[in-house]
């Protein structure tokens, strides 16, 4: 594979992630660079083990693996959305935003957005690739975007507050369905 393919994969792979950054960083009261960075930090590294653990799947067992990805995605995506849409909508305000996100909360998103790489990875084991480069390249460019995408939610959050976590939550579910759409109707 090119150095532009590989380039345009790991893009590819890790606008779904910016996009959950995103929501993740209006959900937190002003997230510092740090939050926004252990978030990449964390998303870049699920991105780059998920296409790992596809490829070793499609060396075994390639249909299997790509029956059920995005069932999962839609299923973690659509409760992690909908439970920051859900805490986004209460009649009660909470008196405090918090500033950090829980681990598991975290690698559960995480997890969520990266296993369409999982799906990757599976096509990549019958291609002439070097796995390691291009889960490095797609975890990486994820790590990136993430952190970006905690900051732009950073300054969302800040402006417009519960409609910011809304929308954020809309997007994680979305995401899900695209995901889910994609796989089974559209494919």
């Amino acid at each position: 594979m090119s150095p532009m393919t590989t380039l345009a994969l790991a893009m590819g792979m890790s606008v779904d992630a910016f996009a959950a950054a995103i929501g993740k960083g209006a959900a937190l009261e002003r997230p510092r660079f740090t939050e926004a960075l252990r978030t990449g930090l964390v998303f870049g590294a699920v991105e780059a083990v998920t296409p790992v653990i596809g490829w070793a799947l499609g060396m075994a067992a390639s249909a299997h693996v790509a029956a059920v990805d995005h069932w999962l995605a839609f299923l973690i995506l659509g409760l992690v959305g909908g439970r920051m849409l859900w805490g986004a909508t209460q009649a009660e305000p909470p008196a405090e935003r918090p500033r950090r996100h829980g681990t598991a909360l975290l690698l559960a998103t995480a997890i969520g957005t990266s296993l369409d790489a999982m799906a990757v990875g599976v096509t990549l084991a019958f291609l002439d690739v070097d796995i390691t480069i291009a889960a490095a390249a797609i975890g990486l460019a994820t790590a990136v975007m993430a952190t970006i995408g905690m900051l732009v939610g950073r300054w969302l959050g800040g402006r417009f507050g519960r409609a910011a976590e809304a929308l954020g939550g809309v997007a994680l579910v979305l995401l899900g369905t695209k995901i889910l759409l994609e796989h089974t109707i559209l494919a």
